[in-house]
């Protein structure tokens, strides 16, 4: 059987038609044509919106927004009762608790929901001696405020001035400390003279561990940047030998356990010898009228004869008491220091000249 011949292939073209016609690429639609085709009514939905959006942004920059939210938050407010049932502050030693309160600027009962944390936690960064805070709040009602201070190690007084000053001498920004401050400034200790500065933590240290001295002591002067002279409340002066501070610190601890001897009405005690203490009594007072009685002569602790006195230690003896000499005034330059302060030149002739100046 003879097959069928295949058309030739201008039979084939003619009698195809259109069929087979080849489009040219330039009649093709583009992707982006095609693309808002195919998403012709989202784009028209975002179209809308964005022109609503940008009506309501002009018609709030126009009107503020203040007047039309203010009234929504108020009734949010009033309708959910999330109030401050408590505010716990920790890690605060020298700022006040009023201080911090007011900074946070909310009380207990205040709604919750109107409490500006970031603004209230700049506010505590500004305090003094505040080196970092942190403020969280719960739902509970509970505000808790962390704070890490950078407290000064003492106060340093110089020509007039009263330095708050870091364990190394360096000074402590106040960062515009106020009158109400002053709480935190007694609770440090007070360092006077040239050098004072650099030199207080050695000493400061070696107080520490001697409790009962520290409580008596009001301020510590350096002496010609060579030795301390303790100053204490009831106006007594307590000489310290140089680079032996806390040797003499313990014998005194000792002798207050002992004998009290810093609750005594004593002028100085002189600790510049480690084997001899020597102590100058308080001149006795004025006579009221000339018929008054001489009062008998004292012991070197200066308590009349009869009454009981303190023993004394096998290191330290006796030294004859000498007539009361006038006194030289001597500060360092600059310095005002308390009129209780006494140098070293004023031992030339106490005692009988027994104490080397």
């Amino acid at each position: 059987m003879k097959r069928p011949s295949s058309p030739s292939p201008e039979r084939r073209e003619a009698g195809s038609g259109d069929r087979f016609r080849h489009t040219n690429k330039a009649d093709r639609p583009s992707a982006i044509a095609l693309f808002l085709r195919r998403h012709k009514g989202k784009l028209k939905f975002l179209a809308i919106t964005g022109v609503l959006g940008a009506g309501a942004w002009a018609f709030l920059s126009m009107h503020g927004t203040q007047g039309l939210v203010g009234p929504l938050k108020a009734k949010i407010e009033a309708e959910i009762p999330l109030k401050v049932t408590n505010i716990r502050v920790e890690g605060a030693n020298l700022t006040s608790q009023n201080a911090i309160h007011e900074a946070l600027g909310i009380s207990v009962g205040d709604p919750m929901l109107g409490f500006d944390v970031k603004a209230a936690r700049e506010r505590l960064n500004d305090l003094p001696f505040v080196e970092n805070a942190t403020v969280g709040r719960r739902f509970s009602g509970l505000i808790v405020v962390h704070l890490t201070e950078r407290p000064p190690f003492a106060i340093w007084q110089h020509k007039g001035q009263f330095v708050p000053i870091d364990r190394d001498g360096n000074p402590v920004p106040d960062k515009g400390m106020t009158s109400r401050d002053a709480q935190a400034f007694m609770q440090l200790p007070l360092v006077v003279g040239e050098g004072a500065d650099h030199a207080a933590a050695e000493l400061l240290d070696a107080l520490a561990k001697t409790p009962d001295v520290k409580a008596h002591m009001t301020a510590a002067t350096l002496i010609n940047m060579r030795r301390w002279t303790l100053t204490l409340k009831d106006g007594t002066s307590v000489y310290l030998p140089e680079a032996a501070e806390p040797q003499a610190l313990t014998r005194l601890e000792e002798l207050q356990k002992r004998f009290d001897l810093l609750d005594r009405p004593v002028e100085i005690i002189d600790l510049r010898l480690p084997d001899r203490l020597t102590i100058r009594e308080r001149p006795a007072p004025a006579p009221v009228t000339g018929d008054a009685a001489v009062p008998e002569d004292q012991n070197h602790m200066g308590k009349p004869n009869g009454q009981p006195q303190a023993p004394i230690t096998h290191d330290e003896t006796p030294v004859p008491r000498a007539a009361p000499v006038k006194k030289p005034k001597h500060t360092d330059e600059g310095d005002r220091r308390p009129s209780s302060f006494h140098d070293d030149n004023e031992h030339a002739h106490n005692n009988g000249g027994a104490l080397p100046a």
